[in-house]
């Protein structure tokens, strides 16, 4: 196993244990079988796992395991406030209470604020005492690490990276969201500022290998140098020296051999310039199902109504690259959760946005296409309720 540091000189594994994917029985995690996939794990050392509050049975499972096998001091825990839930201070150390708890554990090493995607969610959490409340976790000891994951657009991400001294971030990023979400240019700008980045969705939920077009799967076949599309695409990840852990959600010991063999070979910079090119034919041929011709240069922005046009675009393309449903999770996330700014529904159609863009892309047009795709009438009224209610 290779290991890159944190801020502190701890050694990270490059491959993380992602604990939301453990397999069920039912309703409930089949403890024996994730046991002994998580400790094949550790032998081959991998010691930072990553579990949430809202990971139905996730953290309990994980405390059950470490603490029967006597090796919580062995390994790092990553876990996450769930600040979507917080409705005043006293919340905060009540979540934190029942994570401990479920977690057996006096501490946790790398505690995130989940999901942000605004700005105005960390200000609210500011607003409520939240970075007093940090640094009294942190002499207590009760918290060594303090973070964010993320769910967003680019500017939003380097907003929230520059608004606090974080230890460590977390984001989704692949080789086919390299321009979405914080994106290349947000792992760069963490890695300038020195703060250690964990990388969620390494293959979008396994889309980058059960969801390829055929086209793709062909190529991967047939390339000159034998690999999966899970080792095309985290070799991508290793190849980049900004990149300190990469999370797994492995589900089987096969997976977890495969993994490790994997992440003890890639090296920062150990892809050929063939490897990229191939990487670089795979996406065109996801690219092919796609809807909009959008590049994320964002040069029509912003937009008078507030609408992230790249952002709603990306969406509506996974719809097709990926599945419906994830892209209009994503939307939902990453637009229309946001407290500032319009969703689609907001164009009045002034065209400001088609004069500026590159690509002559009609995008008046194109926005109402999407609308139609990612806000169909159910969830237009999941919208409006969320709202009224003032949930977003």
């Amino acid at each position: 196993m290779q290991y890159r540091q944190d801020r502190k000189g701890n050694k990270i594994s490059v491959l993380g244990y992602g604990c939301m994917r453990f397999t069920k029985n039912g309703a409930s995690i089949d403890i024996g079988k994730a046991e002994k996939e998580i400790m094949l794990a550790m032998e081959k050392g991998v010691n930072y796992f990553d579990t949430a509050y809202l990971y139905p049975g996730s953290e309990a499972a994980l405390g059950q395991i470490l603490e029967r096998n006597k090796c919580r001091e062995k390994v790092y825990i990553a876990t996450k406030l769930p600040q979507y839930m917080v409705k005043g201070a006293s919340d905060i150390d009540k979540f934190f209470g029942e994570e401990k708890k479920r977690l057996k554990t006096s501490y946790i090493d790398y505690y995130l604020m989940h999901m942000l995607s605004d700005i105005s969610s960390w200000e609210r959490l500011c607003g409520l005492g939240i970075k007093d409340w940090i640094e009294e976790k942190k002499k207590s000891g009760e918290i060594r690490n303090i973070g964010f994951s993320f769910h967003g657009n680019t500017d939003m991400f380097i907003k929230i990276l520059n608004a606090y001294d974080w230890d460590f971030c977390q984001i989704q990023y692949n080789y086919y969201d390299e321009h979405t979400q914080a994106g290349r240019k947000g792992l760069e700008a963490a890695e300038k500022k020195g703060i250690p980045v964990i990388i969620m969705e390494p293959l979008r939920g396994g889309q980058l290998v059960n969801d390829l077009p055929e086209s793709a799967k062909s190529l991967i076949a047939n390339a000159p140098v034998k690999r999966s599309a899970a080792e095309w695409g985290l070799r991508w990840l290793w190849n980049q020296k900004g990149v300190t852990c990469v999370l797994s959600g492995m589900n089987s010991l096969s997976m977890v051999e495969e993994n490790i063999r994997i992440a003890s070979e890639a090296e920062p910079g150990h892809l050929t310039a063939e490897d990229m090119e191939f990487i670089g034919k795979i996406r065109a041929a996801i690219d092919r199902n796609t809807r909009v011709g959008c590049t994320g240069c964002r040069y029509c922005m912003p937009c008078p109504k507030g609408i992230d046009i790249p952002t709603a675009f990306a969406c509506y393309n996974h719809m097709y690259t990926g599945s419906k449903g994830q892209g209009r999770t994503e939307y939902l996330q990453t637009a229309v959760m946001q407290k500032k700014g319009g969703d689609i529904s907001s164009c009045v159609g002034c065209g400001k946005c088609e004069k500026q863009c590159p690509q002559h892309i009609n995008i008046r047009e194109k926005l109402k296409e999407a609308r139609k795709e990612l806000l169909p009438p159910y969830m237009r009224a999941f919208v409006k309720l969320g709202k009224i209610l003032k949930i977003f």
